[in-house]
């Protein structure tokens, strides 16, 4: 006889003579076995222990608990700073490409952001500057999707327009490229990711030594470090910061014993104080960086610290769009800690290229800076 138990479902009810609770006890847990947690095999553990103590799984930090307060993760923020809003972009999730609305809050960079078999299908990445370029599909894709930027150097050329170099317009706001750019400073001029100026020509993508083609190349996919035995394959320290790529002294010093991060850190230094030299004599009003939005801020007593007014911070508004140009050429190097490793040409000409625009009226010689494109 067929009965039906409380959930809908049918059964066949058993045949006389027949102990249902001995028919039951095949479906019962042992008392010991195979089965505690503790000893189960999980073959991946180890990498999901690198993951869950990586900047990407971790869920306290600013870059996924920013937006807490409003309970959801902007379309415009989502697609990096939430792992269902990178699937939504790429459309692994089943939906269209692209994130329809905003994400709820409390994801992280997760497993399947990365591992979505949907991936390999991704052959393209559209970068800030309006060009389209080619990537390998997989983890390439998934680098490449959010380590470009938000703005690029034709964000730059398209705020100051035509307006006059040199002539302070309140109606200029900085322009943010946004965190952690590797992607765009390896594309180098490929990807425009800086503000090229006129004139200049700037070194593409850089392709480091082969077959260290990619990001996973000297990155560990899931603690995010780099792999100094890697680098120890062609270098005689494995230490990134020591490693030198030429015998010129781009900063001037003459000692090229030291990183090319120590030259590129220096000129990057030197860039922040002609802007600000610059923001006294040509714009007038003193300026200031403050590492948190909107970042430039006006410092009328010149204490190093940005002015408040009743509490609130006075955001810079006195911009030429010659300053402009050099300062989000300036954030954009400092913006990428790598950006010694992932491009040191591309970085050298663009600091180069910004203090010496800057030179022009301040009067400054470039010789005398010493100075190396």
């Amino acid at each position: 006889m067929t009965i039906v138990n409380s959930n809908g479902a049918q059964a066949q009810e058993p045949a006389a003579g027949d102990d249902p609770v001995e028919a039951l006890e095949l479906y019962v847990m042992p008392q010991s076995g195979p089965f505690r947690p503790d000893q189960i095999s999980v073959p991946q553990q180890d990498m999901i222990t690198a993951w869950a103590r990586s900047a990407h799984a971790d869920a306290t930090a600013e870059a996924f608990t920013h937006w807490d307060g409003e309970g959801e993760v902007p379309v415009a923020c989502a697609r990096c700073h939430s792992g269902a809003g990178f699937r939504s972009f790429h459309g692994l999730d089943g939906s269209a490409p692209g994130v329809d609305g905003p994400v709820p809050v409390g994801g992280v960079v997760d497993c399947d952001t990365c591992h979505n078999p949907g991936l390999g299908e991704i052959a393209a990445i559209m970068l800030p500057s309006g060009i389209e370029h080619p990537v390998k599909p997989g983890v390439e894709a998934a680098c490449m999707t959010c380590h470009i930027g938000r703005e690029a150097g034709a964000s730059v050329t398209k705020a100051v327009a035509d307006k006059a170099d040199d002539a302070p317009d309140d109606s200029l706001n900085f322009v943010n490229p946004h965190y952690a750019l590797a992607g765009a400073t390896r594309l180098g001029s490929v990807g425009a990711g800086g503000y090229q100026y006129p004139g200049k020509t700037y070194s593409g993508r850089f392709f480091h030594a082969r077959p260290l083609d990619d990001c996973v190349s000297c990155h560990n996919p899931h603690t995010l470090d780099v792999s100094e035995a890697i680098c120890l394959t062609c270098h005689e320290n494995g230490s990134p910061d020591a490693i030198r790529i030429s015998s010129i002294s781009f900063d001037g010093s003459g000692n090229v014993s030291k990183g090319i991060r120590t030259d590129i850190d220096a000129n990057a230094a030197l860039l922040l104080r002609t802007i600000q030299d610059y923001a006294v004599k040509v714009a007038g009003t003193p300026i200031v960086f403050e590492p948190s939005y909107p970042y430039f801020f006006v410092d009328a007593d010149q204490d190093g610290r940005g002015d408040r007014i009743d509490g609130a911070p006075q955001k810079y508004n006195a911009w030429t769009p010659r300053m402009l140009k050099a300062a989000y050429n300036w954030k954009f190097i400092n913006a990428d800690p790598g950006a010694f490793a992932h491009n040191p040409h591309y970085t050298l000409e663009l600091l180069y290229d910004s203090v010496e625009d800057l030179a022009g009226p301040l009067n400054l010689d470039m010789a005398e800076l010493g100075i190396a494109r």
